[in-house]
């Protein structure tokens, strides 16, 4: 007398065939999807070959890197240009202040003005012009350093300086030009 191992456990061997049909099933859908992104793979690689042997690819591979080599050099080159640009700006002018006056208190007008410009760090000129209908215009330069004048200052330049000073391009003025 034989006896099923199934029967002995107690699990009747009609469930059993049913499990391993079920999971012979899944197995089936497995790996028809394997088969399908297989071949779409192949597809692809086959794409990406197309014309192409195996020195020519390297070759290809090879003259991307070149390219790449190239702009990490061209990457350096502009951040030393930039490291340059930015050390010339802290000598720039970057403030600037002007108060127009009437310096012979004449007919004439306003036509006598200060002009102060200025670096990041206060430093730069005063520049005055006076202008006089009867003997001509005659222009007077100090210099500036830190915010600080050596020689006495007109009400005009002291004005003229404070607005260098506190000087702020606001974004319509960059708009202007």
């Amino acid at each position: 007398m034989t006896t099923n191992i199934f029967e002995t456990i107690g699990i009747p061997v009609d469930y059993v065939v049913c499990g391993v049909v079920v999971i012979q099933i899944v197995i089936v859908i497995l790996l028809i999807t394997a088969l399908v992104k297989l071949g779409k793979m192949r597809k692809n690689y086959n794409t990406f070959l197309a014309g192409s042997d195996g020195k020519s690819l390297e070759q290809v591979i090879l003259k991307k890197f070149d390219i790449i080599s190239l702009l990490n050099e061209s990457i350096k080159d502009i951040y030393a240009q930039l490291k340059e640009i930015d050390r010339n700006m802290l000598l720039t002018f970057q403030k600037m202040g002007l108060v127009k006056y009437d310096a012979f208190k004449e007919v004439g007008g306003r036509m006598s003005f200060v002009l102060v410009l200025l670096s990041k760090e206060n430093n730069g000129i005063i520049m005055n012009c006076m202008h006089s209908n009867s003997e001509g215009c005659y222009t007077y330069v100090k210099r500036v350093v830190s915010g600080n004048v050596k020689s006495a200052l007109s009400k005009e330049e002291e004005v003229a300086l404070k607005q260098a000073m506190n000087y702020e391009i606001k974004e319509n003025e960059q708009d202007e030009e």
